[in-house]
């Protein structure tokens, strides 16, 4: 379900039907707007028609169709979906590297197997290393026929100045309300519409992170933040409650979640202080900010964090 951007789909698609595509395409927007969701899709319209026409509108392709199979299992000869890797450690690396990328040429320097048409998405190009975006440029400057790259890019002006101009770019916008409460009506059905709209209002426009705070019940610990905030916490009881709800592992996403929320919270609250009270905010939003940074890199026990960064927020309360 691809919602909000109707504008990027109906370039693609009157670009596919006439067969005058670009061989590279810029998906640029924000986080969590569609960009990665849109590139499966057109992808996967693209490897469906050309290895026989596909009935429907838009983007989709029937979930039984041959090349959604393959796709879905990861074992298309055609398409590559290019993203960062699992460390043996645990979590992701750092960037896509070089050697993903030379991976590619595998595939390209082949002739296709299915239809005459091959896809590539990387996902996401920022996370390229230097030595693979010299990689992929050299790619896109020579690229096979028929083979249609797709760059998800959150930050387009990081990548290379010879990659962008060798793509056409489509812009993906932030979610309008109604596309947000669709979108998460359709996907969370057990949530009731106070729920939905508490997560839509944490998400900023990104369907990425609305999904995040509905499965993560984010409101929840938003509301619970913004009471110390304003309200204060003279009894430690309200941050000591926050601090058992997101220790041990279990809670490990919800705390990473909080980390960024707390920071987020502290700036758009600011907005509404007078004078003095703003500046108390501003000190506070980089003291939030810094624990928040460097509490996973420290490997900090998420107890004493929450509880910490709770007291940044009660001290703003404390001082009005």
């Amino acid at each position: 379900m691809i919602l909000g951007q109707d504008r990027a789909v109906d370039q693609f698609l009157a670009a596919w039907q006439k067969r005058r595509l670009h061989h590279a395409w810029l998906l640029a927007g924000p986080r969590g707007v569609g960009k990665a969701t849109f590139s499966r899709a057109a992808a996967s319209r693209v490897l469906a028609d050309a290895a026989g026409p596909v009935r429907g509108d838009g983007l989709s392709v029937p979930d039984d169709h041959s090349v959604m199979r393959l796709i879905a299992a990861g074992s298309h000869p055609d398409f590559r979906f290019v993203e960062r890797l699992e460390r043996p450690t645990g979590g992701l690396a750092r960037n896509i590297s070089v050697a993903q990328i030379r991976g590619l040429g595998d595939m390209l320097a082949v002739t296709p197997s299915i239809s005459p048409w091959r896809a590539i998405v990387i996902d996401a190009a920022d996370d390229l290393e230097a030595s693979a975006a010299n990689a992929l440029l050299k790619m896109l400057e020579e690229p096979p026929a028929n083979t249609l790259f797709f760059l998800v890019a959150h930050a387009p002006g990081r990548l290379l100045p010879t990659i962008r101009s060798r793509c056409r770019r489509l812009d993906f916008d932030t979610l309008g309300d109604d596309a947000m409460t669709s979108l998460l009506s359709h996907q969370f059905p057990d949530k009731n519409p106070a729920q939905i709209r508490a997560a839509a209002g944490l998400a900023g426009g990104s369907a990425g992170r609305a999904q995040r705070a509905a499965t993560l019940d984010l409101a929840s610990l938003e509301q619970a933040a913004l009471t110390i905030m304003t309200e204060g916490d003279p009894t430690n009881a309200r941050r000591s409650a926050l601090a058992g709800q997101l220790s041990g592992k279990a809670s490990a996403e919800r705390y990473a979640a909080f980390l960024d929320l707390v920071p987020s919270l502290i700036a758009r609250e600011a907005r509404n202080f007078d004078a003095a009270r703003r500046n108390r905010a501003i000190h506070a939003y980089g003291k939030a900010r810094e624990t928040a940074s460097l509490a996973p890199r420290l490997t900090l026990d998420p107890g004493m964090t929450v509880f910490h960064l709770g007291s940044i927020l009660a001290d703003l309360a404390l001082k009005r």
